[in-house]
C-alpha cells in the first residue's frame, strides 16, 4: 500500500512540476450502462460468492484500496497524456472483473497494484479506430489477467496467488450457474 500510493505521489509530483500545475482537469462523461451495470452484477457475484466462501467479505477493503488506486492511475495516465480524465464508472468494472479471477496473496499483495495497473496500461496504448472513435483493443481486466497468469504459470509461481482457492471456492454457492446467468 506504501509502495502503490508512494509510486502515484511522486507520479503526481513530477507531472504538477513539468507541467506547472496545469493539468487537463476533469470532464464529466455520461455514465455507460455497460460500466455500471457491470458494477452491479460483479456485486452480486461477489455478495452471494462471500456467502459462502468466508475470505470475500474481508477481501472487500482490499477491493475498495484497488478501485481508489484505479481512479488514481487512470487519472495520472489521462493527465499525463495531456488528456483530461473522463469521470466516470469505468475503472470500478476493471477492478471487480480482475479480483474475480487473481488475488495476490498478502506478502505480494503490491503485484495486486500492478495487475490493475498493466490493464490500464493497455487500455491506453492498445487502441484501434472503430466507428470514428479510437478505442481500446482488449478489455482491460481480461488483457492484465492473461499476462499475469502466463507469468505466473511459466515461472511455476501460482502459489503466491489465491487463485486455485477462487477456482475452487467459487462453485460453493448452490446452483452458481443459474445464479450467474440470473445476474
Amino acid at each position: 500500500f506504501w509502495a502503490a500510493g508512494g509510486v502515484l505521489l511522486l507520479w503526481q509530483g513530477l507531472l504538477f512540476l513539468t507541467t506547472k500545475g496545469a493539468v487537463p482537469g476533469f470532464v464529466r462523461t455520461e455514465p455507460r450502462p455497460q460500466h455500471y451495470i457491470q458494477m452491479c452484477c460483479h456485486l452480486g457475484v461477489y455478495s452471494y460468492w462471500g456467502y459462502y466462501w468466508a475470505p470475500v467479505y474481508p477481501y472487500l477493503p482490499l477491493l475498495f484500496a484497488q478501485v481508489l488506486f484505479a481512479y488514481t492511475f487512470d487519472t495520472l495516465l489521462c493527465w499525463s497524456r495531456k488528456r483530461p480524465f473522463g469521470v466516470g464508472f469505468g475503472p470500478i468494472p476493471i477492478v471487480f472483473s480482475t479480483n474475480l479471477f487473481l488475488w495476490f496473496r498478502d506478502d505480494w499483495f503490491a503485484f495486486q497494484f500492478l495487475l490493475i495497473a498493466v490493464g490500464f496500461l493497455g487500455k491506453a496504448f492498445l487502441q484501434w479506430e472503430r466507428d470514428g472513435r479510437r478505442v481500446h483493443i482488449f478489455n482491460p481486466s481480461a488483457f492484465s489477467l492473461a499476462l499475469f497468469s502466463l507469468v505466473l504459470i511459466v515461472t511455476g509461481s501460482t502459489s503466491i496467488t489465491w487463485a486455485q482457492e477462487i477456482n475452487t471456492t467459487f462453485a460453493l454457492g448452490p446452483r452458481i450457474y443459474l445464479v450467474l446467468f440470473l445476474i
